[in-house]
């Protein structure tokens, strides 16, 4: 190692509140020069008892007060491991899993780019953010694959849910898509849950 290089040469997993779900402290090693951010490896994650098989990736890039989610896959659900790579976000996951004796809870975990952490979201969650500056880059790694026909979501009001996003509603920004999801008591109705 160089002189002055950082290093935390393994991973950090600490349990959220809502069983299954991780906050993780990542690998990472920095100098002068900058830095390298390893966000997965197998072997750490079977360590900390977490199964995860890599099936795609993706980015999505979003300007200042832009909110996401709350997204799922509702047959076929993934779970999923998200990063900020650039810029901050406030992530929040939701326990979508009936039998679950946190079903309807929410927590919230703030990630930037400096910070070299990732949430897993496990299967059954919803999963949304709220962009706390402009250009912010979500780096998202899925187990399962994508599947168009069961993805779905709730909106990010709910009030069964309650998230306290940290926004003026008149002042975030959404998609069609987003604003135009049903309410959570729509799949309860229905008797559809996330499995």
């Amino acid at each position: 190692m160089d002189k002055g290089e950082q290093a935390v040469n393994r991973f950090a997993f600490t349990p959220l509140k809502l069983e299954g779900a991780f906050l993780i402290d990542c690998f990472y090693a920095g100098d002068a020069r900058g830095g390298l951010t390893k966000s997965y490896e197998k072997q750490q994650f079977e360590m900390a008892g977490i199964s995860f098989q890599l099936h795609e990736t993706f980015f999505s890039r979003s300007d200042k007060n832009v909110i996401r989610g709350l997204h799922f896959q509702l047959y076929r659900p993934q779970a999923k491991l998200v990063t900020v790579i650039k810029g901050s976000a406030w992530d929040v996951i939701v326990d979508l899993r009936r039998d679950s004796v946190t079903y309807k809870k929410w927590v919230s975990v703030e990630l930037t780019e400096d910070s070299h952490r990732s949430v897993y979201v496990p299967r059954g969650f919803g999963h949304g953010f709220l962009s706390l500056a402009d250009d912010t880059v979500m780096l998202y790694q899925c187990d399962g694959a994508y599947d168009k026909d069961t993805d779905s979501g709730i909106r990010y009001d709910d009030p069964q849910i309650g998230i306290r996003w940290p926004v003026d509603k008149n002042a975030s920004i959404h998609s069609d898509r987003d604003l135009h999801l049903p309410y959570l008591r729509v799949y309860e109705k229905q008797d559809k849950e996330v499995t």
